[in-house]
């Protein structure tokens, strides 16, 4: 598959990590291809051994000098990826974060029943490591620089079998605003994304998703379902320059479908 045609590399010159390419359908492999495509070298990390076959030939595709294995769940993963980074470029523009996790059961059962431990995992996942992210760029960001996160509607508004995930992208957006506020005087911006309903491997734990996809595709203005490739050139849009008085914010990327009823 060919990158994005683009007709200036407006972001040669940055750097940036990219954490949660799974496969070639992966929201995250999207918005690697947008930034790559319009000149930034990058960063990519695979889950484990399992996934690694899977990313590493993505990678090679993206040129990417830096391929990590990160499982935000193993103790010390995510600092040796950030090291690594320090080491190696001494200096970072942009990270996107595009993972989120609850365990089936949780997610499957009603917030009301949610167990702690199940609760726990989802934030950990969902949130905590987008805080955690910003704490370790913060340093290599000496220029200031971007950061950005997936989110969906379902933090907004309750989506049928969205679940405990609602509640986790609720407080992920809610930390957008914290972050922003608190990095802005170092000039790192903070974002937070919003696709429409998306194919991917992610969304499959979601009960009844097929249902969800085409009441988007009817629903929405566009008439049309997002693709990664939109939500990529969307968010590389964001760590340009001309976006530097953007900050905080929730960006929808859904063909309009967060305004209808």
């Amino acid at each position: 598959m060919p990158l994005p045609a683009v007709k200036a590399k407006l972001l040669e010159g940055q750097r940036g990590l990219v954490v949660g390419i799974a496969n070639d359908q992966s929201i995250a492999w999207g918005c690697a291809r947008a930034f790559r495509a319009l000149g930034a070298e990058l960063a990519i990390t695979y889950l484990n051994d399992k996934a690694k076959p899977h990313v590493e030939p993505l990678a090679r595709e993206l040129e990417a000098p830096i391929l990590m294995p990160l499982n935000v769940s193993v103790e010390g993963q995510l600092e040796a990826v950030f090291d690594r980074i320090s080491t190696e470029w001494g200096e970072l523009d942009f990270v996107v974060h595009s993972i989120a996790s609850a365990p089936k059961d949780t997610l499957r059962g009603r917030v009301t029943d949610a167990p702690r431990e199940g609760f726990l995992a989802t934030m950990d996942v969902s949130c905590w490591s987008f805080i955690r992210m910003a704490h370790l760029a913060e340093p290599l960001m000496k220029r200031g620089g971007s950061l950005f996160t997936m989110t969906y509607y379902g933090s907004q508004m309750v989506v049928e079998n969205y679940n405990i995930m609602g509640v986790a992208k609720a407080a992920l957006e809610s930390a957008v605003r914290y972050l922003a506020a608190e990095l802005g005087p170092k000039g790192i911006r903070v974002h937070a994304i919003s696709p429409g309903p998306l194919a991917t491997r992610a969304a499959s734990g979601i009960a009844e998703f097929d249902e969800l996809l085409a009441k988007a595709k009817v629903r929405a203005p566009s008439r049309e379902l997002v693709t990664i490739d939109d939500v990529g050139m969307a968010t590389a849009f964001l760590a340009h320059d001309a976006a530097r008085r953007i900050t905080g914010s929730v960006l929808y990327v859904d063909g309009g479908y967060n305004i209808i009823d």
